[in-house]
């Protein structure tokens, strides 16, 4: 047994291990040579420990080795005087440039410096024990080729140990990294030569290095010029000298360096429900067959939550456009209230005058001062713009990208899938399309499992919740505003300008009929109507051409011939109407025909202002006249008998001769 009394103990295990043997041959070799042991108990029986000092020094260096650096508990012995080392300890500055010089070498390097780190405290531990140092080295050495550690030798340890020698023992790993870089020298090549290079290669259309290389060969050979080396020397050395920045923007484009540039992280959650949305257009790649025969893709423009990234509102069409715009709004702004911002993409129907006219950072389209206050920005929404062909400013491709997946490739639109790109075509590309009502439905059905799908791993969801449940808990803590009936109105489409039916002053708009007593009056004008294409069976909203709001009409629907039920309905309403009319007839008439009749004044007989000059008559005139045929009477009452029989008698005194004197019989 060792006389130390704090000497470090280990057991076959440890010892086997730093060995790289088995246990058994450990124990084996322990019995032959006679190791001295001590016997302690342990939990179920006893086990035996050896003193470092008790085993052969190839053992002692071993252990060293394996557990990297002394144990505490052995006693520490003052290293031998080395009169030989001279050489001045590093500085502060110079540690410090080895730990830089240190973090820059690859782990392999790195690794180099931990083995001979562990072959200097080996080293120390076994002098610290009393075996010589040069005795120290070889048996540390031995152990080092055992293990199959390149570099290890007695002149190695001594030079590892002069270069870490009055350091700090947690600045010495960083002092023993390898000093070699590798090759530094390169071959030269001409300058014409490597001008040409540089020229051909750095180009967008990316030629291979392999065709660069021929062609300026081809040159050197015509011109002249020296011989140029191996077509590995040129990649080298344009990869050493080219930053990867530059050699992007040459070969890649300003695109592809810009991706490059780590991408922007924004924190959505700033926001709460329907405080800021954004919106975009998005074409399927679905063939879908069109009222009107034609087959086309769809596109559809969706509103997103920010906040949460719900899909608040969506909108299908043939073509992306302001009309499909408005209604997508319409339908966010009628279910859920007026948004406070909002994030648009700079085409052509969303910069639209009608949509969002009068915002002062509308740059597409000529700004006039005339211009109209569009929708958005006359109901107070603080419009901003996304940045072109950049789809990471826009949270709302995100969304594309799900959907893309859950209703282009969905089983129903099978043999309608188009493949997103012209050269990823399936095999069943164009066998059929889907009717548009079904596609409509589809994706209506898909946006509601979009918005309720759980698990989401967004900031605001937490990999828990959906997009409608942190949408819900958001949206029922703040106030919303809300639009007027007005504003509701301006947010549908405008119809052509129509007639009313003359007779019943009911207006008809794609083949169905719309009416209401309110429009009633303006039968035979022409109107201006506004309406959701999408809901034609619903009501309609009706404008004379001055823009005055006339009335909401109601779709009037066509009915079987022999439905009696919508015959009988028919019927009461139409009682109704009767019914309300002559209310509203009985309340202006406040008086009976009759006694409108009865206080009509009499006729008036007329009075004849006598003639001022009567024309004489003469010879065969005034015989003539001299008997008038009586006059006959034609009238009908009394009264008018009378009268008409006055003046006949007046007339005819009138016209009647003057009767002379007959001759005195004494003249």
């Amino acid at each position: 047994m060792s006389d130390q009394p704090n000497e470090a103990l280990f057991d076959l295990a440890t010892i086997a291990s730093a060995l790289s043997v088995s246990k058994r041959a450990a124990e084996m070799r322990a019995a032959k040579d006679a190791w001295v042991y001590q016997s302690r108990s342990v939990r179920g029986g006893s086990k035996r420990y050896y003193a470092v000092s008790a085993l052969p020094a190839q053992v002692q260096a071993a252990l060293y080795l394996h557990i990297g650096a002394r144990p505490a508990d052995v006693p520490i012995l003052p290293p031998p005087r080395v009169t030989r080392s001279r050489k001045v300890a590093p500085g502060q500055a110079h540690i410090m440039s080895a730990w830089q010089r240190y973090e820059a070498l690859p782990e392999s390097r790195k690794a180099i410096a931990h083995q001979r780190l562990r072959a200097l405290q080996a080293v120390e531990s076994l002098v610290a024990d009393g075996t010589a140092l040069m005795e120290a080295r070889r048996l540390v050495v031995a152990r080092l080729r055992t293990e199959g550690v390149r570099g290890g030798s007695m002149a190695s340890l001594g030079r590892w140990a002069a270069e870490v020698n009055g350091v700090e023992k947690q600045h010495r790993l960083a002092l023993l990294v390898p000093h070699y870089v590798g090759r530094t020298s390169m071959v030269s090549i001409p300058p014409d030569a490597w001008d040409l290079f540089k020229s051909d290669y750095l180009r967008v259309e990316a030629p291979t290095a392999t065709s660069c290389y021929e062609r300026v060969q081809r040159v050197c050979a015509a011109r002249g010029w020296p011989a140029i080396p191996s077509l590995k020397t040129f990649e080298r050395r344009i990869r050493a000298e080219m930053p990867p920045a530059a050699l992007i923007l040459a070969r890649q484009g300003r695109q592809a360096l810009a991706r490059a540039f780590p991408a922007q992280q924004r924190d959505r959650s700033m926001f709460r429900a329907l405080e800021a949305v954004n919106a975009d257009g998005h074409r399927f790649d679905v063939f879908v067959r069109w009222p009107d025969g034609s087959i086309a893709r769809p596109v559809m423009i969706g509103v997103q939550d920010l906040y949460s990234g719900k899909l608040l509102g969506h909108r299908v069409a043939a073509t992306e456009s302001a009309d499909l715009a408005r209604l997508a709004f319409r339908d966010v702004v009628a279910r859920y209230g007026i948004p406070e911002k909002v994030w648009l993409d700079n085409g052509r129907g969303f910069a639209s005058k009608l949509l969002t006219g009068g915002a002062p950072n509308r740059f597409r389209f000529r700004i006039q001062p005339d211009d109209p206050i569009g929708v958005l920005t006359s109901m107070g929404c603080e419009v901003h713009w996304a940045s072109p062909y950049h789809g990471q400013a826009k949270p709302i491709e995100r969304a594309w990208r799900d959907l893309c997946d859950r209703v282009a490739r969905h089983p129903a639109c099978a043999g309608a899938y188009t493949g997103n790109t012209p050269t990823a075509k399936p095999e069943n590309h164009g066998s059929r399309a889907v009717a548009l009502d079904d596609f409509i439905r589809l994706v209506d059905t898909e946006v509601l499992a979009h918005n309720a799908r759980e698990g989401r791993r967004s900031r605001v969801c937490g990999g828990q919740r959906s997009f409608d449940q942190a949408f819900a808990s958001s949206y029922q803590q703040f106030p919303v505003r809300r639009a007027t009936g007005e504003q509701l109105r301006q947010l549908m489409l405008a119809a052509e300008r129509v007639t009313s039916d003359p007779r019943d002053g009911c207006v008809r708009l794609g083949g169905n009929r719309y009416w209401s007593a309110s429009i009633a009056r303006h039968a035979g004008q022409k109107l201006m109507l506004r309406f959701d294409p999408e809901q034609l069976h619903a009501s309609i909203e009706v404008y004379a051409l001055s823009g005055v709001h006339l009335g909401t009409a109601e779709c009037i629907a066509a009915v079987g011939f022999a439905d009696t039920d919508a015959a009988r309905e028919h019927a009461r309403a139409k009682r109704q109407f009767v019914r309300a009319a002559k209310q509203q007839l009985a309340a202006e008439r406040r008086m009976k025909v009759a006694s409108v009749a009865a206080q009509l004044p009499g006729p008036i007989p007329e009075t004849l202002p006598p003639p001022g000059v009567v024309a004489p008559l003469f010879g065969q005139a005034r015989a003539r006249s001299a008997a008038p045929a009586p006059l006959r009477a034609t009238g009908t009452d009394s009264d008018r008998h009378q009268a008409f029989s006055s003046l006949m008698e007046r007339l005819a005194n009138q016209h009647a001769p003057p009767q002379r004197r007959p001759p005195d019989q004494n003249e």
